[in-house]
C-alpha cells in the first residue's frame, strides 16, 4: 500500500483520509493545528502554504489530496499560495496532485453543468477557483506534475456540520421539527454532492492514470430542491412536515452587515435563484464510483446526526 498526503481535515479531507486508511494505505494529514493520531492516520501540524515544509512531508507519497480550504471570505488571498505549494510538492515528490474543486469557476450557466463548459466566472471567488485549476493543468501539460481535479456541488451527508445549505444550520432543525429558512428560492432544482461519494471519487482518480490532466464531476444524484431535501429528511426522521421559507431580502441584507459569510454569498446567489444542476455522466462512463441513492443518503445523514445528538443540540 502507498503513502497518501491529505491537505486539510474538514469534512472532505477527513472522509478521504479515513477511506484511504480503511483501504490499508498510510495517510499523513497536514493541518495547521494537528490532531491526535488515529488508526492508519498520522496528523502533522504544519502550514500547507509553506512549500518547503509540504515538499518535505510529501516525499515518498503516491498522491497529494488537496482538500484544504481557507475561510470563505479569504479565498482570494489565501487559496493561491496554498495551491502553489501543493503544485510545488507534487513536482518535487512525483505524487499525483488530486484537487478537490467546485462549480464556482463556471459562473452562471444555462442548463446542466458539464466539464466541457468554459471557466467563465466573473466574480472573484469563481475566478480564483478557475485559476487554481488552470495553474495545475498547465503544469501537467508541461510534464512537470501529474494533476486531476474532482469538482463537487454543495456537500451533504454525514460529517457535514458547517457551510453548505443542508449542513449544521438546517439538519438539526429538521430533526427537531422546526421551520427552516433558506437564503434563496427553496423550490429551484439543486445538485447536492454526497460527502462519501466525494471521498470515493478523490481516492479513485488518484489511482487512475487515464483520469489525470483534466477535471471530473463527482457522481451526484439527480437534482432536488431545498424543499424536497428537507421534506425527505423530515419524513425519514419522522418530524415532518417542516416549513421551508426564504428569508426576506431585507433580512439577508441586515445579516450581511455582521456576517462575512452571508456578505460573500452575494456573488453566488445565482446558484439558488436558478437551477444549479451538475452532469456527472462523463465520470460515470469511465470509472466505478456511482452516486449513492438519495434514500440511502438521507437515512445515513439522519442516523449520523442523531448519533451525535443533533436532534437536541
Amino acid at each position: 500500500m502507498s503513502l497518501h498526503v491529505v491537505m486539510g481535515f474538514g469534512p472532505a479531507g477527513a472522509a478521504t483520509a479515513r477511506l484511504l486508511a480503511g483501504q490499508g494505505h498510510s495517510v499523513r494529514v497536514v493541518t495547521r493545528s494537528g490532531r491526535s493520531p488515529e488508526p492508519g492516520i498520522e496528523h502533522v501540524a504544519a502550514d500547507a502554504s509553506d512549500s518547503g515544509r509540504l515538499i518535505e512531508l510529501s516525499q515518498g507519497a503516491a498522491a497529494i489530496h488537496s482538500c484544504a480550504a481557507p475561510p470563505y471570505h479569504r479565498w482570494v488571498s489565501d487559496w493561491p499560495p496554498l495551491a502553489s505549494s501543493a503544485c510545488a510538492a507534487a513536482e518535487a515528490s512525483g505524487a499525483v496532485l488530486v484537487m478537490l474543486g467546485n462549480l464556482y469557476g463556471y459562473g452562471p450557466v444555462e442548463g446542466p453543468m458539464t466539464e466541457q463548459l468554459p471557466l467563465a466566472a466573473t466574480g472573484p471567488k469563481g475566478r480564483v477557483r478557475a485559476a487554481l485549476w488552470e495553474q495545475a493543468r498547465r503544469l501537467h501539460e508541461q510534464g512537470r506534475i501529474k494533476a486531476v481535479e474532482v469538482r463537487a456541488s454543495d456537500f451533504f451527508g454525514p460529517g457535514v456540520t458547517a457551510g453548505g445549505h443542508l449542513a449544521g444550520r438546517v439538519v438539526p432543525r429538521v430533526l427537531r421539527g422546526k421551520p427552516v429558512s433558506t437564503l434563496r428560492d427553496p423550490d429551484v432544482p439543486h445538485s447536492w454532492s454526497y460527502l462519501p461519494d466525494v471521498a470515493r471519487a478523490l481516492v479513485e482518480v488518484a489511482g487512475e492514470e487515464r483520469a489525470w490532466g483534466r477535471a471530473w464531476h463527482v457522481p451526484t444524484a439527480p437534482a432536488l430542491s431545498s424543499r424536497e431535501m428537507v421534506d425527505r429528511l423530515a419524513a425519514r426522521a419522522g418530524t415532518g412536515p417542516v416549513a421551508v421559507r426564504p428569508l426576506p431580502p431585507a433580512v439577508v441584507g441586515l445579516v450581511s452587515l455582521f456576517s462575512p459569510l452571508v456578505r460573500e454569498l452575494k456573488e453566488t446567489r445565482y446558484q439558488f435563484d436558478r437551477p444549479f444542476v451538475i452532469d456527472s455522466s462523463a465520470y460515470e462512463a469511465e470509472f466505478a464510483v456511482r452516486a449513492t441513492p438519495v434514500d440511502e443518503q438521507i437515512a445515513a445523514t439522519v442516523r449520523w446526526w442523531r448519533e451525535r445528538g443533533g436532534a437536541t443540540g
